[in-house]
């Protein structure tokens, strides 16, 4: 049972998990820019280059969901060691795990962080690591989503909104000539 102050309200844990996700209202999309190459963009101004390998100084998929990993772990623990080790720690984490070609997905991936614990003693050091991955589990929306298996129902395939806007009917309903919200999109609704 957690400590509780006297309002009645749950005392602050040592061991708390900052929130790291955003609103479920920041927007999220790719554009494409060419061959099987795109921009992700996030509703606060922040972009991403994606494509194949061949295509250079770009993110594929597959390592974009590595790094988001990655981070996802890193940022869930951060308050754990900079208690320890101060705001200004250093740490490289890497993602391992190769893709089966056959079932084209990563079976197995695991993190490994590069950290120099050795100025803390044995106690101090394996408590630290510890809360560490106990705000992993807890906080790590990216592992925790992975773990789960997530349902990624089929993609939905909807006519740009412009190509809506020009397809409108030229009546007076004042509806716009868009389906309402949730109703399918079939070619007799856009003709």
């Amino acid at each position: 049972m957690s400590e509780q102050t006297q309002t009645g309200a749950p005392a602050a844990s040592t061991d708390a998990a900052a929130s790291v996700s955003p609103s479920t209202h920041d927007p999220l999309w790719v554009e494409r820019n060419g061959t099987r190459t795109y921009t992700g963009f996030s509703g606060r101004g922040a972009r991403v280059d994606i494509g194949p390998v061949t295509a250079g100084a770009v993110f594929t998929p597959g390592e974009l969901l590595k790094i988001a990993l990655a981070a996802c772990a890193g940022m869930s623990s951060d308050t754990k060691f900079a208690r320890v080790l101060g705001d200004d720690y250093k740490v490289k984490i890497t993602v391992e795990g190769p893709k089966d070609p056959t079932e084209d997905r990563y079976p197995s991936l695991h993190e490994v962080f590069e950290i120099d614990l050795t100025s803390l003693d044995d106690a101090v050091r394996d408590k630290t690591l510890l809360l560490a991955q106990r705000s992993i589990d807890r906080a790590c929306t990216v592992a925790n989503t992975l773990k789960a298996g997530a349902l990624v129902p089929p993609a939905t395939f909807v006519p740009p909104v412009e190509a809506l806007d020009e397809c409108t009917d030229d009546g007076d309903d004042g509806d716009g000539g868009a389906p309402a919200a949730g109703a399918s999109t079939t070619t007799e609704d856009r003709a």
